[in-house]
């Protein structure tokens, strides 16, 4: 087989709601998230073995916990893979669950199930879209396309998404105000993000709401700014080649 390009959109949760937290400890979310186009890149070698990483922060692992080698194992297939990251880590965009996604979407591995139980995020992110998700992450229900235009800002200190959901917990389970009952736990985590939530207010008028656990805070339309990434939604299917 020839060798061949694969995007990796990022995922963006509009809101996120905490309905139950099981026995086992996990947490079982509705939230509305939709793919946008900032993306990673994988070049993929059907015939090859191995995984390069470009552009990757420290936090993210080059071994066998790599979320790329772990969809290989689960889809049963093997290839090389160089993948170029572009989307941060610890930012609640769904870096490395796109990495996975578009190897399950790759291999033609469709069990959302499964796939969540490796990454809660790998399931929508290899639906793709805007969507619906309940349970852990696994039950992932499309909706229509709706084309908007975002600002993400993404601060230089990451939220550990343990962590978040830790705080989550201790806190009583807060309902956030503005949309992310997550948002709560992720200031008193990691108070850093405060500023640049407010930067952001102070440019685009508006209240910035929290990525799913963090640490990027968005607004609607385009505000030009020092490090604000300006992005569009994209329809399931989305590639960038």
């Amino acid at each position: 087989m020839a060798p061949l390009f694969l995007t990796a959109p990022a995922k963006l949760t509009l809101d996120l709601r905490i309905t139950e937290v099981l026995d086992n400890g996990y947490h079982l979310i509705d939230a509305e998230m939709v793919t946008v186009d900032l993306h990673d890149t994988l070049w993929i070698d059907p015939d090859d073995t191995g995984l390069v990483i470009v552009g990757a922060g420290e936090d993210v692992p080059m071994d066998g916990d790599n979320l790329v080698v772990r969809a290989l194992e689960l889809a049963g297939r093997s290839a090389a893979v160089r993948l170029t990251k572009r989307i941060p880590s610890q930012a609640g965009l769904g870096g490395g669950s796109a990495d996975a996604a578009a190897i399950l979407r790759w291999a033609g591995f469709d069990d959302l199930a499964a796939a969540a139980r490796i990454g809660a995020d790998i399931a929508f992110c290899t639906v793709g879209g805007r969507a619906r998700v309940t349970g852990i992450g696994e039950k992932v229900q499309p909706l229509p396309h709706v084309a908007k235009d975002l600002t993400l800002l993404t601060p230089t200190v990451g939220c550990p998404t343990p962590l978040v959901y830790r705080m989550w917990d201790e806190m009583g389970g807060p309902v956030g105000e503005n949309g992310n009952d997550l948002e709560p736990a992720a200031i008193a985590a990691v108070p850093e993000l405060i500023p640049f939530r407010d930067r952001l207010g102070e440019i685009s008028g508006q209240t910035p709401r929290l990525a799913g656990s963090g640490s990027t805070w968005f607004v609607e339309g385009h505000h030009p700014g020092a490090g604000h990434v300006l992005v569009k939604t994209v329809p399931a299917g989305w590639s960038a080649y």
